[in-house]
């Protein structure tokens, strides 16, 4: 497809996610692979689904790996679960889940700010059968309020991230404004008003969203924001999501952060994946 050229889409910033793209690579050289495709941020998701506690050997590593490619962390989740896999956060699920996300609190904060990066992704966890579902949320606020604080301690936000029902159906949190809600209740929680709406152009279209209505509305609220082509979850172009014209009005509604691409790269090797973004806007400029 021709590339995102013109209008003010060519202004954005992207961002490149290691945890979706350049899987068929061990972690700690993606990093690199991410910089050799032209590009100078990378986000990803908690690395370690079976720790939220790694070795400091192993913090370390995947800190020398970003540091050694010249990119910079500019997102990062905190742990939650087994993803990819069946679970869609912790924070929610009473028990063992709840605690390895509290945790894992500080340890991802800590990383977070020995990299720069200001931005931390909280994924609210699926329904459990047998529990209150408001039992669930007073949880959930509890351990959104603890992770608030702790990026507010390093000057970063805490985004909460709208999923889809057909993919995630035990997921609470299916729409912009179910996602929103929790936001502002954090925000009225702790007082500090860094609690911010992770807007993933994907997962709202599948759930059958107004695009641009979500946009008009809540970009004041959006601290991030991903993509993925729909149908299929692929590059830009790969489906049918007017992406190049929603990305212009996000940045006439006033977003000037990240864009992360949180896309499938099918069977394509992953740096084949960015014919639709000129080189010269892959890096931050």
């Amino acid at each position: 497809m021709p590339g995102f050229g013109s209008g003010t889409a060519a202004e954005q910033r992207f961002n490149v996610n290691l945890s979706i793209l350049f899987t068929e690579l061990p972690l700690l050289e993606r990093p690199a692979a991410a910089a050799a495709a032209g590009f100078s941020a990378v986000e990803l998701w908690w690395p370690w689904v079976d720790s939220p506690t790694p070795e400091r050997s192993e913090l370390d590593a995947l800190k020398r790996a970003i540091e050694d490619a010249g990119v910079r962390l500019t997102g990062l989740n905190f742990y939650a679960g087994q993803l990819p896999g069946p679970d869609r956060g912790a924070l929610s699920v009473p028990g063992a889940e709840s605690e390895r996300f509290r945790a894992n609190i500080d340890v991802a904060a800590g990383f977070a700010e020995s990299l720069g990066c200001t931005a931390l992704n909280a994924l609210y966890g699926n329904r459990v059968d047998g529990v209150d579902p408001a039992e669930q949320d007073a949880l959930a606020l509890e351990n959104l309020a603890l992770a608030a604080r702790a990026a507010d301690r390093i000057g970063a936000v805490l985004l909460v991230e709208a999923l889809n029902r057909p993919e995630s159906p035990r997921y609470p949190l299916v729409s912009a404004a179910a996602a929103v809600e929790v936001v502002d209740r954090v925000n009225a929680a702790t007082g500090l008003g860094n609690a911010r709406f992770l807007m993933d152009l994907y997962h709202l279209s599948m759930n059958g969203e107004d695009l641009p209505s979500v946009i008009e509305r809540y970009t004041p609220k959006t601290g991030h924001v991903q993509i993925a082509d729909n149908p299929g979850r692929g590059a830009p172009g790969t489906g049918s999501l007017p992406l190049e014209d929603l990305l212009d009005q996000l940045r006439k509604a006033g977003y000037d952060g990240w864009i992360g691409l949180e896309y499938k790269p099918g069977a394509s090797p992953s740096a084949d994946t960015f014919d639709w973004l000129p080189v010269e806007q892959r890096a931050a400029r």
